[in-house]
């Protein structure tokens, strides 16, 4: 239990949604050379996506001048994609791979290409599939590195807390709860929500409430499986809480669509979803009828959390635009990485190879995916916004006030509650009802 990150915490925490500990780093951590101060740390800010617009609508040769010359030949490469001129694609990435051979050391925009490059030429080859865990050990290096995601970063935490606000506030202290996720990842994030809810019912002097957690995942999700039901099944022991966990294969929920999950009369029931799934569904007539079977569920609240920059990925009108507006995305993600600690440190490789680095497989995986607008897709169900309350502004200003790092802000952006890196939402969550 301790290795994996579902042990209590001694330190008090800053504001009640909190991330419990996960595995301790190796002795030869230093905490004081990996993350300094950031209160002292001196960033300037430098707008990269400036140059990838300019480098979008203009494809001259002045980009050579500025050093972006790699860009615009990744921004020619995809945009074979949508030309069907595969194999001079392959031409210019065999080139780029002469120019981006290791991002190590590399500045924010350069390493985020040399990924898009990467992910790319996995397209072509076929072999663009997201890496799984095949062992514990690899599980726990990839927690352990989100550990220091969220550490360093209020990216992580922002997502959590945001998420767990808006499902204790459906839930109104209910003692009978459903949760269906469609990106449970590995379980991290539901800690903090069962401490919660052990709170709640303990300060509401109620019996032992039931959690019940349904995920929608792949069919070689074995090992995460087992491993995310044992843990939060011995973590809800030790907080005195219920908790049941199901998991149903993705292929068996694209066959029976909601009759793969099991509901109970009784419970009240929250929907979880990312760009994952939308990504999974491709069309606009596949991401209709799957909101019209979210809404025949009845949930409490519907969860959507975008932490990929898919609002504007999603509306882009071609492959080409679809990976440059994940290119600017990652390249702002990576450098709020690097103004978070000492650029080029090891965690920094850890969290973009294990973290990002999938998510920019899948992103350009899907670029070429015509959906809808997701808010459309929304309202077209019948779904309407709800606000998310001023207690999750006041988690945010504290989260923020924490980290102190010149550049993140908050703000609300229609109904969603955004956490900004200058100009480029990072994060935007939002809630639902049917």
């Amino acid at each position: 239990m301790k290795d994996l990150g579902f042990h209590e915490d001694s330190n008090p925490p800053l504001f009640k949604t909190t991330l419990p500990n996960v595995p301790d780093f190796s002795p030869s951590f230093d905490p004081h050379s990996e993350f300094p101060d950031i209160q002292t740390m001196s960033y300037n800010y430098a707008n990269a996506t400036a140059t990838l617009d300019h480098l979008l609508h203009d494809t001259s040769n002045n980009s050579a001048a500025t050093g972006f010359d790699f860009i615009e030949e990744l921004i020619r490469a995809a945009d074979c994609f949508d030309t069907n001129h595969l194999h001079v694609a392959h031409v210019i990435l065999e080139r780029l791979n002469q120019r981006l051979r290791s991002p190590a050391g590399a500045k924010p925009l350069q390493r985020a290409a040399f990924y898009f490059k990467e992910a790319l030429q996995g397209l072509l080859s076929g072999s663009n599939r997201t890496p799984r865990f095949s062992s514990l050990v690899e599980i726990v290096h990839c927690v352990r590195t989100f550990k220091a995601f969220s550490g360093i970063s209020p990216i992580p935490m922002f997502s959590i807390f945001t998420t767990n606000q808006a499902l204790l506030e459906a839930f109104h202290g209910s003692s009978f709860m459903h949760v269906l996720d469609f990106d449970i990842g590995l379980g991290i994030q539901y800690a903090s929500l069962m401490k919660e809810i052990a709170e709640k019912a303990d300060s509401l002097k109620h019996g032992s409430p039931l959690l019940r957690i349904t995920a929608v995942v792949p069919e070689e999700y074995a090992v995460e499986s087992k491993l995310i039901r044992e843990n939060l099944s011995q973590f809800a022991h030790e907080l005195r809480i219920r908790v049941q966990v199901e998991f149903v294969p993705l292929c068996n929920f694209e066959t029976l669509s909601f009759k793969a999950v099991k509901f109970v009369d009784g419970e009240k029931t929250a929907v979880l979803l990312s760009p994952a799934i939308f990504r999974r569904l491709g069309s606009a007539g596949s991401t209709a009828a799957f909101l019209a079977d979210v809404r025949r569920v009845s949930p409490s609240v519907v969860v959507f959390v975008d932490g990929e920059g898919w609002t504007e990925a999603a509306a882009a009108a071609s492959f080409r635009r679809g990976v440059v507006s994940s290119l600017e995305f990652y390249s702002m993600m990576l450098e709020s990485l690097d103004a978070s600690m000492v650029a080029g440190g090891e965690w920094v490789r850890r969290i973009e190879m294990l973290l990002l680095r999938p998510k920019i497989l899948a992103a350009v995986e899907g670029a070429g995916r015509r959906v809808p607008p997701w808010r459309e897709a929304f309202y077209g169900a019948g779904m309407r916004p709800v606000q998310l309350s001023q207690f999750a502004d006041f988690q945010a200003e504290c989260l923020l006030a924490k980290v102190q790092i010149r550049g993140f802000h908050v703000a609300k952006r229609q109904a969603e509650l955004v956490l900004f890196w200058h100009e480029r939402a990072m994060v935007a969550t939002s809630a639902w009802r049917c």
